[in-house]
């Protein structure tokens, strides 16, 4: 009841491999399904969580009235997303990271997983001109980026977010793709050096 009914938990059931569905339930019910974090650790997700409040407390009262599809209530992703790039990277050797994601909680992602500076997102908010003609009159949430990251021991790791259509779902493919074509062309065919994320929205 611990591991499985309290306030996260993993949907895997549909899974047909027994060796996979055993390998989630020893890792789940040995520890109940309660991480135990080291004091540093909680620092380090007390401050992406503070980040993430912070822009999204900033953006409501600067930018009041737009549509802006905020990540409130579910600010968790942003220390999620920064646990599986610092783990990823420093104990597995991943290098890159593609996620696909819809527009809900898109710009705090931009800004505090992706480092895409507040002046670039803040000027999207006002409207000013695009370096790239390609891109004129696209909302800042159909938005993609890639950047590169370091982690806490130092590590570089390369992260792309999808652009992302109205049409929110259509992104999973194409997420895929970009990140097949990246294990084939960037790691020889190393798959474990790229992970691929695909985030739901709550439309």
């Amino acid at each position: 009841e611990e591991t499985y009914c309290r306030s996260i938990g993993v949907e895997y059931r549909y899974i047909r491999h027994p060796e996979k569905v055993r390998w989630l339930q020893e890792r789940m019910e040995r520890n109940r399904n309660q991480p135990d974090f080291s004091i540093e650790d909680k620092k380090e997700i007390l401050y992406k969580l503070n980040q993430a409040v912070v822009f999204e407390k900033f953006l409501g009262k600067k930018f009041l009235g737009q549509k802006r599809f905020s990540i409130e209530g579910g600010e968790t992703l942003i220390p999620a997303l920064d646990w599986v790039i610092e783990r990823g990277a420093n104990e597995h050797g991943v290098q890159d990271v593609v996620i696909g994601m819809a527009h809900r909680g898109r710009l705090n992602v931009l800004a505090n997983t992706l480092n895409k500076t507040y002046e670039s997102i803040f000027s999207e908010f006002e409207g000013k001109d695009y370096d790239d003609a390609l891109v004129e009159g696209d909302v800042k949430y159909h938005m993609g980026y890639s950047s590169r990251v370091l982690t806490n021991a130092k590590k570089e790791v390369q992260l792309t977010l999808s652009p992302n259509p109205s049409h929110l779902e259509s992104v999973t493919p194409v997420m895929q793709g970009i990140a097949r074509a990246i294990i084939e062309h960037d790691h020889a065919f190393e798959a474990k050096k790229v992970v691929p994320i695909v985030i739901h929205g709550d439309a």
